[in-house]
């Protein structure tokens, strides 16, 4: 059979897919932009499926946008739900996810920013990949919407820090690989660059992953709930779904030049980034010392550490708050060789 047939992707996306659009706006802020972008990718991505109650808005706290959901559902079918509290995009990920899952005609549910930023008319090609991997290989896959640049679209700051905690998630999924004798697989992962864009929002699961990421007991590893719901949510969602047996795919996606909306402004960007490194390393199992020896690794070779001071204390700040998750002291650190 031919992998790759674009008529057998439209059928898995327009019968076989469910679509999960976390909804959060702060209780505080006139919701304007952001209710008109959500409208907007509502109505996109019901023209991609058969039946628009395959897609599901999951309100992440009851006064964080439930009625314009509730409209949003009344006017285009699709479902609604609201989680008790306000936890974090995990949060509002698993109640949605929950919510479809006794469709069992779902094979692949994909889970979508709400500004519109993870573009509808892109699902068909990541539903593509998923099907050309799994009839050419078997088992389960994540596939990954991968973006040709992070610094564009997030600037420059948060596109060093993501770089940074990419690039650490890779060594914990490797470090795990060789302790269980199970190889990473990324032939279908590394074409482009050294890393995968593991924290890209724009992802797919096909059905046999969907339960231990996002319907089993959650991983808590001794942290504070918001290193699992809020800050580590897409770093979870790659670690469930690759202990789970996941192959990963990544297939390029577009992506706005300036992202319309974005609450990262909102979080401590230390303590954010920082949770991104520390959940998946203690959930992998990694030593201490592996994870001190990876920060030596990469932070020299990030450009944010040539902005100085600013640059470097943010950095600094970051490696001083996972050593303290792992009970290190910090000592001091090269920022590289001596020649360039």
């Amino acid at each position: 059979m031919e992998t790759h047939l674009l008529g057998h992707a439209i059928d898995a996306m327009r019968r076989h897919t469910g679509v999960v659009i976390p909804v959060y706006f702060a209780a505080e802020a006139d919701p304007g932009l952001g209710q008109t972008l959500l409208a907007d990718n509502v109505r996109a991505y019901v023209q991609q499926v058969d039946d628009p109650a395959r897609i599901c808005l999951s309100v992440d706290g009851a006064e964080h946008g439930m009625e314009i959901a509730e409209a949003l559902a009344a006017e285009c079918g699709v479902v609604a739900v609201c989680t008790p509290d306000n936890m974090g995009k995990m949060n509002g990920l698993r109640h949605g996810v929950r919510a479809l899952w006794e469709r069992e005609e779902l094979r692949y549910v994909a889970a979508v920013d709400s500004d519109g930023d993870h573009f509808a008319n892109e699902l068909l090609n990541l539903v593509r990949a998923a099907v050309h991997v799994q009839q050419r290989e078997g088992g389960e896959v994540l596939v990954l919407g991968r973006r040709s640049s992070k610094h564009r679209p997030m600037g420059f700051l948060r596109g060093e820090l993501e770089e940074l905690a990419d690039r650490v998630l890779l060594d914990a999924l490797a470090f795990r690989a060789a302790k269980s004798g199970e190889p990473l697989r990324m032939e279908y992962a590394t074409t482009h660059e050294e890393y995968p864009d593991f924290h890209s929002g724009f992802k797919l699961y096909s059905r046999g992953v969907v339960e231990p990421v996002f319907l089993s007991e959650p991983e808590l590893c001794a942290l504070a709930p918001a290193a699992y719901y809020r800050h580590g949510c897409e770093a979870v969602a790659v670690v469930e779904a690759l202990l789970a047996g996941a192959r990963l795919v990544l297939v390029a996606r577009s992506t706005f030049n300036e992202q319309p909306v974005s609450a990262f402004g909102q979080y401590n960007r230390e303590r954010l980034v920082a949770d991104k490194i520390i959940w998946p390393c203690k959930r992998l199992g990694v030593p201490a010392l592996f994870v001190e020896q990876w920060l030596r690794n990469h932070l020299p070779r990030l450009l944010l550490n040539t902005l100085v001071p600013e640059g470097k204390q943010e950095l600094l700040q970051i490696r001083r708050l996972v050593l303290q998750a792992f009970d290190l002291p910090e000592e001091e650190l090269s920022w590289g060789p001596l020649f360039v």
